[in-house]
């Protein structure tokens, strides 16, 4: 996939923050760490993910 756009880019962030909320925040609430606020934990996860993966793959192909 070529990501020629800033719409593109922030499509993807935006997808993977959406995916860290979903699952590193049910992952957090699954082991009891309500305390650090797991969807909050989870978007940034997901957002650095994100990030990274775009940053990453053009240098892998």
């Amino acid at each position: 996939m070529v990501i020629n756009s800033d719409f593109e880019i922030a499509f993807l962030v935006g997808s993977f923050t959406l995916l860290g909320v979903i699952l590193v925040g049910s992952l957090l609430t699954a082991v009891h760490l309500e305390r650090w606020h797991p969807k909050l934990i989870g978007a940034a996860i997901g957002a650095l993910l994100g990030i990274a993966l775009i940053e990453a793959v053009p240098l892998i192909t």
